[in-house]
Parts: C-alpha cells; structure tokens; sequence
C-alpha cells in the first residue's frame, strides 16, 4: 500500500475544477486592451490570452486540497480550500493586477508549498508568441520558450529573455540627463527609455533621407497638410476592345462614413483615362455601386463591361495590372482631411527606387494565400517602390542605431563584455537587446506598410496587412506615410513597442531558443504548451513576411537564428498538402511527428507535475463528405494516447464570452481546450468495450453533475465532460471492440456525448410533472402548435393535464390546438409567492426570459421568492438541458437564452442567498420586538 501511494502523484487543481468562468471573463477582456499589454510588442497568429495561460499554469501546479487529507479531511474542507485557492486565481487574472507583486507573491508561496518548496522550471516548446513563457516568469518560475520560427524565437527572447538580464538600469542614451539613476528605472524602463530615444534618432535620420518621398498636400484652401495614407486602387485594362481603359478595382469608394465626416471617391470616365474626385456628403454610393470588385468579379467604370477574376490573373500573370492614386487622406485641424490625389503626389510615389530590397520568393502554394494567382512572385512583390525604400532605410539603421547604443553605453563606463547570444550582459549585449526591439518596431511597421494594408472607412483608419491569418488579395489598398503620427507610422509602432516592454515582469530568467520539438531535451522541466493545430495555420509561410526584414535589421546580432533566406519548413509540425505530397502525407507527417515529440515528453519530463495541452477546437472543426468531426482534434487526442498519456482534464477556455459566440452562429467553439495529462503508467491494463462503457457511466455522471452545480457554462459542458470521459479511456493500454479491434477515439467521443444526455435525461425524470410534460414537448414540437389530443394524452402520462398546465402558466390550449407559451410570453411581472402552481419549467423560462429583457437585477430580486417555490439547483440543471436541445435544434436565440441564464447563475443566486439572510434576520428581528 505505501509503494502505491508513494506511486501515485498527487492530483493537481486544474484536475478537479478551476474557476472557468472568472478565468474566460478576463480573457475576452484581454481583447479590448490594446496599449501596454505584451501581445503588442509583435504580431502573432492565435496567441493566447495572458489570463488563461496564468491560470492555467498556476492550477498545473498547485496541489488541490484532495491530495491533503491530512490537512483537509472532510469534503466540506476540502471545498473551502479549493475556494479559496479559486479566489486566488480570480484575483490574478484580472488585468489591472498583472503587476501585484503582493498578490504573485502570495501566488509563488502557493506554488512553492505543493512542490517541496521550490519553484519548477516551465518549458513551452511551441512557443509561438511567447504567452505561456511569460506568464511562466511572471509567477515567478525559470521559463524557457523554445520553437523552430525564427520569428517566434525573436518575439520571446523580447519578452522573456532579455528584460531580467538588464532589469533596472538607467538608460545608456546621453540625453537620458538626471533621469538616469538606478532609484528611478524598475524592470525594463530603462531600456523602453533608450527604445524610444534611438528609436527617434532613427525616424530623424530616415526622413533626412527620404523624407523628399513623402511631401505634404494641399488641401482645398491652400494649407499645407501631413499625409496620412495614399488610397491606391489597383487597375486592369478593360476586356472590352471598344473600350480599353483601365479599370480601377476598388472594394469600396468610402473613405469616410463616420457620421458628419462622409467621404468618397466618385470616378469619371475622361476618353481613354479614368480620373477621381474625393466629395464630401453622405450620398455616396449604395449597393452594388459601393465599388466595382465583389466577390463574383468586377466591372469596368463607365460601361459596365464584366470582368471575371479568371481575366484578372491571367493579366497579373503577365504584369499588366497596375495601380491609380485615388484619394489623399491628411492630417487636418478636427480630425482627417479627405483630398484630391494630385499629379505631383503621383509622380512622388512612383518616382521612388529601392536599392537591393528582399528577393526571397513567395511559396507557389500556400494556405490562406492568394496573391500568386495574380503575378506575385516575390516577397517585395507585396510592396510599393516606395514602401520598399521604407522599409530598408529602416531595417538598415537598426544595426546604425546600435552602434550609436554601444558607444553611449561605452561612455557611461558599461564594460564591453560579450555580445548578447554569448551570454553578455555589458554594453556590447545591451546594444543587441536595444537593436532587437528597434526590429520589432520596423517588422511592426511593414504590417501596416504593404499594398495588402486596406483602408478602413468606418473607423477612418489603415488596417494591417495580417488582419487575419492568410496573405489575400486587396484591391484597393492605403500605403501609410510612415512620418506622420497616425496609424501605420513608425512613431506609432514605436509607441506601441515601448509601451509593452514597460510592463514586462523581469524576475526570473528566461530563455528562448530555435529548436526542433521532436528533439529537444525535456528533463527536468514542467510542460505547458499550445502546438500547431493541424493544418489551420501554416506559421512559416506566414511568418516569412516578417522574417525577411528581421533578417536585413538583425542578421549581424542574430547570425545563427538568422542564417537561412526563409525560415526552416521542412521540419515544421504543420499537417501541410502542398509540403509533403497531398493531404494523407500531410496527414501522416503530422502524426508521426506529434506523436514523436509527446513520447519524447513523457520519456523525459517531470512526471509528478501534469503536461498542460491547449487545442483551438471547436466541433465541426472540418467537415468531411460524410459529416464526420473534427480530424485535428481526433489526431490530438489520438496521438497523446498513443504517446503514453492518460488524459486527467479538459476545460474549454475562451476570449469570447458565451453568449456573443451563441449569437454570431458559432456555439460549438471554445477558442482553446486545455488538456491535462499524465504519463500513463507502462504496466496499464487493457479492457473491453463493455466494461469501458460500465466505468463511463459510472464515473462520468456524477462529474458531470458537480459541473452542472459549479461554474460551467452550458455552452462549455460537451467539451468539460470530455476531461473525465477521456480519463476513462486513456488509463487503459487499449479498448477492444467486439470485433477485437481497438475502439477509435471517435467512437468514445461519441459514448461521452450519449452520457452526457442520459445524465440529462435522468435529471429530467426527477423533476416535477409539469417540468416533464414541457420538456418533452418542446423536444418534439419546440414552440409551436400541435393538436389538442396530443396533448392531453402526453399530458397524463405525465400525471398532470392540460387545465393544470395551464393554471400553472405554461401551457395554452384553444380551438383544438395546444402550445407551450414561448419565453416572450413569459416575461412580464409575477410574483412566484402569490403564484398558485409553480413548476421548475415556468421558473426557468421566466427567469431566462426576465434576464434577457430586463437584466440581472430584476432576477436577483426574483430569486428569494423563487427559491421558496421550486429548488434552485433544478433551475440551473433544466437551463443545461434547455440549452443541450435548444443547440441539438440549431436554435441559436434559445440557446442564448437559457446560456445566458446559466452562465450568470452562480452570481445571480449568491446575491439571492445575501437577499434571504436579509429577510430572514429582519424577520428575526420583527418576532423579537412582538
């Protein structure tokens, strides 16, 4: 017994419950938050929130009170001690304390206490944007980030290996004056400090030199005005001989539909050239009229000749499209000023000529890429004359700026030392750390300063290029003048970039380096990581858009991270076509490398402490011809068992709030499912389907209740209950079918979902005839009518009857035909004291319906009454099946509604519960004065 126990480890938070909803609330927080938070510091694709990987890490690593009996020896304990540690994580998920050094102290004690006093070492080895690391040394743990971008690896050794190594020293910059004293620089203000200075220096030094690209225009009354952004249009010659201009492709004409500040762009037909005119009114163009490109093709301005998409690459195929300025957009006294493109504007920008810009190639075929199809071949092929010119003045007075650090530094007294990859940490090192963030904000820049970046006339402003994870094409695009002050501008990137490194936690050292997953080293070391999904986003082909100006900024301070044209593919664990010979060898690539990197784990890493898998799931992940599920989320789980792994927990975390997801269609997502998982043990035995199917319904039900009752949301139940549904499963070695084969990971899933509705269904049968008879119903027949007769034959084999429905107030029967009233219905005032029949069914409608039409506030003070009449735990469990049916229906208004009622319950009743104590103190009160 004692080598069990010994055995055994002990189980940690995030494999009982987590606080879900507080942990998803501050995530889809997250987003609104655009200055300051380390996600600005450089763009990457489907990071995650700071919130989730804080909590996540944290409940990877803190004993839940179930594992100290000893110290908590009753359930009433334990609960009061998982609550506390909840309200923990409540408190450090919340944005505005992400620097609380109290609270993060008082979070590492924690972390220290569950893991004989010290604090373990966290790997990610698919780093990406570097989340999981951070957040890794902001609890205070040696973090290490590795992955095989170069331009992931570049983004985490901003973030996490380069604050703590020169974390509170003054600025090198001369001009940093009396401001520079170790008293008043903490972290990384110092160095945001020198950012900004050098940064400076080189937007002075550039427009020294290119400023004659960018003049300023007139505006209407002879003032001269900073340009914003040149509107482009991209043009092709008519298909119509009788006409052959060349047509402007635009998307939109609006420049401006922002309420009193309309503008557009009207084009006339001038003989054989087309020429433009800004107005300023809101009688722009409507309809099909807003532009001349849609998704079915174009047309030509002026005729109406149809041009399909097919004629237009082939004439991009030869090089014969080509580009009209259409519009000025300048900086003005009250906000922008829209202004007439000029000839000299025009002459200006096509004037400009780059000097060795990149000629790395673009893929022949890509995912999410469009734009070869119409003639572009190379990466600068993605950018105006100008733009390049830009770009590498820019990225070549990155390394000018990093001479001009090292001697600063030099005459401060700072020792040379050795350079920043050696390991230095002297003025030589330091010039490298500044040069690399003087990159980011030059690879930033190039987001916004391409001819992918469009023009965004609702919120008058440029939008990036990487809008979205694909390369598409755009018509008609904004080039940015990167010497205003606006949107796209290098002071604006710069902005950005030195407002997350003032924030970045520099405690514990981190490291990010460039390797391969399948061979790491794992010893020693905790895993939390969030790998490539499959084949959702190819991040190398992606990346290359940056990598090649990081590479002309940075090669000389970077050479070996550096050192290829493009970033490496061949190894790149992406389930990819095109790369490895059509989908079934993407297919086996991906499985044969996933399941080689998680073996290599499980062979290597801690075994006392879980691994922590994140997956971007959402059911209908792929569809095939037949209807089947996601193969991406199948290939997870399936590699992860066959790799060893029992699977401990699944809680499906998101940045969007439920019921915003229920409302735009797409319910069936969580942004991430986070896996917990143990080294199944080598002598784990086999077992039947039989038996599986026997544990599954004895194991999984009663996890599935206490679900119910704590803090997930209906939305979010199929993906939790996958956690305990899979720990059944993958504790054996194999579950044989009747036929002898192995049972697919499909077909579990498949079991969980049918326990999932039986659990529901049991949980219907206890509640009161009324409830069932309604349930029921609507299963069938939803809100609409159906013949009388029916229901009062289903009426009594319930046990009620349509009369008592409907003094109960749910059911309506006239003229031969019944219903069940609709939520609309029930929403008006009542009063469930006074109410003579009172079913679990009328509550929860009325209370759902209540919400949705008159907010939190008039529930809660329903509740106390409520709470007299029918049980409030039958409430919150009706709303999960209600919601179950309601999506099983496609029914997205329901699902909302009962979602929205379920997800706010908990909060919703602790405020009754405060209401009842109330009530019955003052009645305690009364009985004493009589």
């Amino acid at each position: 017994m004692d080598n069990e126990q010994v055995r055994v480890p002990r189980r940690k938070l995030i494999e009982v419950g987590i606080p879900l909803e507080a942990i998803n609330a501050a995530s889809a927080r997250e987003k609104s938050i655009r200055h300051g938070h380390p996600s600005t510091l450089h763009l990457w694709w489907s990071r995650k929130p700071l919130a989730t990987a804080r909590a996540v890490l944290f409940s990877q690593l803190v004993d839940d009170p179930s594992s100290h009996p000893d110290l908590f020896p009753t359930l009433e304990e334990q609960d009061a001690e998982r609550q506390r540690l909840h309200r923990l994580i409540e408190r450090m998920v919340v944005w505005e304390n992400s620097n609380d050094t109290t609270l993060f102290a008082q979070a590492r004690k924690e972390i220290r206490s569950s893991n004989g006093g010290e604090l373990p070492e966290i790997l990610d080895p698919f780093a990406g944007g570097g989340t999981i690391p951070l957040e890794a040394q902001r609890l205070g743990l040696e973090a290490h980030a590795s992955d095989l971008n170069p331009v992931a690896v570049l983004i985490n050794k901003a973030l996490i290996e380069i604050p703590p190594r020169f974390a509170n020293r003054p600025p090198a910059h001369p001009g940093a004056g009396e401001m520079a004293s170790d008293a008043l620089y903490r972290g990384a203000q110092g160095m945001a400090e020198d950012v900004r200075r050098y940064g400076k220096w080189m937007r002075d030094q550039a427009w020294e030199r290119i400023g004659h690209l960018y003049p300023k225009v007139v505006d209407d009354n002879g003032v001269e005005r900073t340009v914003i952004a040149w509107k482009w249009a991209r043009t092709v010659r008519s298909p119509n001989p009788a006409n052959p201009i060349y047509s402007p492709l635009v998307n939109s004409w609006w420049l401006s539909k922002k309420k009193g500040k309309e503008a557009y762009v009207v084009p006339h037909v001038d003989g054989s050239r087309v020429t433009y005119e800004v107005r300023h009114d809101a009688l722009g163009p409507r309809g099909e009229n807003e532009g001349t490109v849609n998704r079915k093709g174009a047309r030509v301005v002026g005729d109406g000749t149809p041009i399909d998409f097919k004629y237009i690459r082939a004439q991009g195929q030869i090089a014969a499209l080509s580009e009209d300025l259409i519009a000025v957009v300048a900086e003005g006294d009250r906000g922008r000023e829209y202004i007439n493109a000029s000839q000299e504007q025009l002459e200006v920008a096509k004037g400009a000529a780059p000097v060795d810009p990149p000629e790395a190639d673009l893929p022949p075929v890509a995912p999410s890429f469009r734009v070869q199809a119409y003639g572009f071949k190379k990466w600068s092929d993605l950018f105006t004359a100008r733009q390049l010119v830009a770009l590498t003045t820019f990225s070549d007075l990155v390394g000018e700026a990093r001479e001009h650090v090292l001697q600063d530094a030099l005459a401060q007294g700072m020792p040379a030392g050795e350079r920043l990859e050696a390991g230095g940490t002297g003025a030589e090192a330091y010039a490298d750390a500044v040069a690399t963030y003087l990159g980011l904000v030059v690879s930033r820049t190039a987001d916004r300063l391409s001819s992918l970046s469009s023009w965004d006339s609702s919120n008058p402003k440029i939008r990036n290029t990487f809008s979205r994870q694909a390369i598409p094409m755009v018509w008609d695009f904004a080039e940015a003048n990167p010497f205003s002050s606006s949107t796209g501008s290098l002071e604006s990137q710069l902005r950005y970039v030195i407002e997350a490194i003032e924030v970045l936690p520099c405690g514990n050292r981190g490291t990010s380096s460039g390797n391969d997953a399948s061979l790491r080293d794992y010893t020693r070391v905790a895993i939390s990581t969030d790998p490539p999904y499959y084949d959702n986003i190819g991040y190398s082909d992606l990346s290359d858009y940056f990598y090649v100006w990081q590479r002309r900024a940075l090669k000389t301070v970077y050479p070996d991270l550096f050192a290829t044209l493009l970033t490496p593919k061949a190894g790149e664990l992406v389930a990819n076509p095109y790369r490895h010979g059509g989908k079934e060898g993407a297919q086996e690539f991906f499985v044969d490398g996933f399941n080689q990197v998680f073996a290599r784990m499980r062979a290597q890493a801690r075994s006392d402490i879980p691994i922590t898998v994140y997956y971007a799931y959402k059911q209908q992940d792929t569809n095939g011809d037949n209807g089947e599920s996601s193969s991406g989320w199948e290939t997870l789980l399936s590699g992860l068992i066959s790799a060893g792994w029992e699977i401990t927990a699944t809680w499906p975390v998101r940045s969007e709030l439920s019921n915003r997801m229920l409302s735009n269609g797409t319910n069936a997502l969580a942004s991430s499912i986070v896996l917990a998982c143990r080294p199944r043990p080598d002598e784990a035995p086999a077992t039947t389907r039989q038996r599986f199917t026997g544990i599954l319904k004895r194991d999984l039900p009663p996890a599935l209740r206490a679900m119910m009752q704590g803090a997930v949301a209906p939305v979010d139940l199929a993906q939790a209950a996958i956690g305990p549904g899979m720990a059944v499963f993958s504790r054996y070695s194999r579950v044989r079918d009747a036929d002898g084969s192995d049972m697919s990971v499909r077909n579990a899933l498949e079991l969980i979902n049918q326990t999932i509705d039986e659990v529901l269904g049991d949980e219907e049968a206890g509640m009161d005839a009324d409830t069932r008879f309604a349930v029921k119903w609507y299963r069938t027949y939803g809100w609409g009518e159906e013949n009388s007769g029916i229901a009062d034959q289903l009426s009594r084999s319930m046990a009620t009857s349509p009369a008592a429905l409907a003094a109960g107030g749910i059911f309506r029967m006239q003229g031969g035909k019944a219903r069940v009233l609709a939520p609309a219905e029930l929403q008006g005032e009542w009063s469930p004291l006074e109410d003579d029949r009172v079913s679990t069914w009328e509550a929860t409608v009325r209370l759902a319906a209540i919400l949705d039409s008159k907010g939190a506030v008039a529930v809660q003070e329903l509740l106390p009454a409520v709470t007299r009449r029918v049980p409030l735990d039958s409430v919150k469990t009706l709303g999960f099946l209600l919601f179950r049916r309601a999506e099983m229906n496609g029914d997205t208004k329901d699902a909302n509604l009962f979602n929205g009622l379920v997800s706010m319950w908990n909060d919703l009743t602790a405020s009754a519960a405060k209401s009842v104590g109330e009530v019955e103190h003052q009645d305690d009160l009364d009985l004493g004065m009589e």
